[in-house]
C-alpha cells in the first residue's frame, strides 16, 4: 500500500530518535535547531504477534511483517508558513501524507534548549496547528477564487461548493482543526482535492524522560486535558529509552531491558500500531512452508482488492478465495482440521476481507 505516515512537531522535540526506532532508516540526530534540510523516508515493519503463532502450527523458511512507509519531517516552528525555520517546504511535504504523528516535548533537558524558551507541549501543538491552518487558510481561499469564476457562469454545482468552502474557511479563521468541521460525505468532493493539512488524521506522542516512561508526567497531564474532547490516541514514549532497547540486537537483552525499565514491549510497538490502524489499515496473510506473510491493505476491500496486494495477476483474473479465520485455525490446528470443523469457507468478488483472514487465492490469467 503506498500510504505514507509522517512524524511532525516543533524543532527539537525528538522526532528523529523516534524515526530511528521505528524505520529501517538511520537519520542523524542532533541538539541543534534546523540541523536538517530535507525530510527523510523510511519504511517500518509492522509487529504483530500472530505471525508467531501462525509459525507455531506452519513451520516455514521465513516470517514477513506487513509495513508501512513512514517520514521524518524536520522540525516546524513560528512563521513557518511565511518561510521561518525550515519553511514551506516541508509543509508540502505534510500534504504527501495521509496521517500524522506529532511528536511533542514533554521532558527537561538543560542541554537541549526548546526553540521557544521553554517546555510547553500544549503551546507547541497551538503553534503547529496555526501553522497548518494558515496553510489550509490559504488552500480553501484559492479554490473559492476558482470556483467563484465558475459562479458567474451559473454553475449551481460551483455555488454549493463555494458555500462548503466558505463554512471551512470560517472554521479554520476561528483557529479550528478542518479533521473537526462537521461536513456531509457528499460535500467532501468539495474539500479532497485541496488535500487539507489539518484534515489529516492525528496520533499525539508525548516524549517523555527515562523516569516517566511508565507513569507520564505534568507535562503529560497537560496534554491530555487539552486534547480531551478530541478523538485522537495519546501515548506516552520515552524516546532516549527506546533508543537503548533498539540498539540491542540480541532478543534475550531486549527481554531483560524491557522487564528491567518495567515494560511489557517496546513503546514503539504500540506507535507502529496505532500509526497502521491511523492509516485504516488491516493485514491478512498467506501461510505456508516457503513463507508466512502479512500482507497490508485498506479497512473494507473485497477479496480481488486484497490479491492485488499479492500481485496484480491475482486481482485481474481472481476465481475466489478461500478463507480461514486466524482464531479458527490457532485453536482447531490446521487447514485439514479447520475444513472438517466446517470453519473453511469459499468466497467471491464481494466478499470483504477481515482483519486475520487467512487467504488462498485462485485465479487464472
Amino acid at each position: 500500500m503506498s500510504l505514507l505516515c509522517g512524524i511532525i512537531g516543533i524543532t527539537n522535540v525528538g522526532k528523529s530518535t523516534l524515526f530511528n526506532c521505528m524505520s529501517n532508516t538511520k537519520v542523524e540526530t542532533t541538539n541543534f535547531a534546523f540541523s536538517s534540510n530535507k525530510s527523510n523516508l523510511g519504511v517500518i515493519n509492522v509487529p504483530d504477534n500472530r505471525l508467531l503463532e501462525l509459525e507455531k502450527l506452519q513451520p516455514t523458511e521465513k516470517l514477513i511483517t506487513a509495513t508501512v512507509e513512514i517520514v521524518d519531517i524536520p522540525g516546524l516552528t513560528k512563521g513557518a508558513n511565511q518561510g521561518e525555520g525550515v519553511g514551506n517546504k516541508f509543509l508540502g511535504d505534510i500534504r504527501n501524507t495521509d496521517a500524522l504523528i506529532h511528536v511533542l516535548r514533554c521532558f527537561d533537558d538543560e542541554n537541549l534548549p526548546h526553540i521557544d524558551g521553554s517546555v510547553d507541549p500544549v503551546r507547541d501543538i497551538e503553534t503547529i496547528d496555526l501553522e497548518l491552518q494558515v496553510q489550509d487558510l490559504e488552500s480553501v481561499e484559492k479554490k473559492i477564487i476558482r470556483l467563484g469564476k465558475l459562479v458567474k457562469i451559473g454553475d449551481k454545482d460551483a455555488k454549493h461548493g463555494v458555500e462548503v468552502l466558505e463554512g471551512m474557511k470560517e472554521h479554520l479563521e476561528s483557529m479550528q482543526n478542518a479533521r473537526d468541521y462537521k461536513i456531509s460525505d457528499s460535500d467532501k468532493k468539495y474539500l479532497d482535492d485541496i488535500f487539507l493539512l489539518t484534515a489529516k488524521p492525528v496520533i499525539y506522542v508525548c516524549n517523555v524522560d527515562d523516569d516517566a516512561a511508565i507513569p507520564g508526567n505534568d507535562y503529560v497531564e497537560k496534554v491530555k486535558e487539552f486534547l480531551k474532547d478530541q478523538k485522537t490516541e495519546i501515548l506516552v514514549i520515552a524516546g532516549k529509552l527506546e533508543a537503548e532497547i533498539a540498539d540491542l540486537e540480541d532478543v534475550e537483552d531486549r527481554k531483560e531491558f524491557l522487564s528491567d525499565a518495567g515494560l511489557a514491549e517496546p513503546g514503539v510497538n504500540k506507535l507502529i500500531r496505532g500509526a497502521y490502524s491511523l492509516l485504516n489499515l488491516m493485514s491478512f496473510f498467506t501461510v505456508g512452508p516457503k513463507e508466512i506473510r502479512a500482507w497490508t491493505i485498506k479497512k473494507g476491500m473485497s477479496a480481488p482488492q486484497a490479491s492485488g496486494a499479492i500481485h496484480s495477476d491475482l486481482e485481474r483474473g481472481f476465481i475466489r478465495a478461500e478463507v480461514m479465520k486466524f482464531n479458527d485455525f490457532i485453536e482447531i490446528g490446521s487447514e485439514v482440521k479447520v475444513k472438517e470443523a466446517g470453519k473453511f469457507h469459499v468466497e467471491g468478488k464481494n466478499y470483504i476481507v477481515e482483519d486475520g483472514d487467512i487467504l488462498n487465492i485462485r485465479f487464472n490469467v
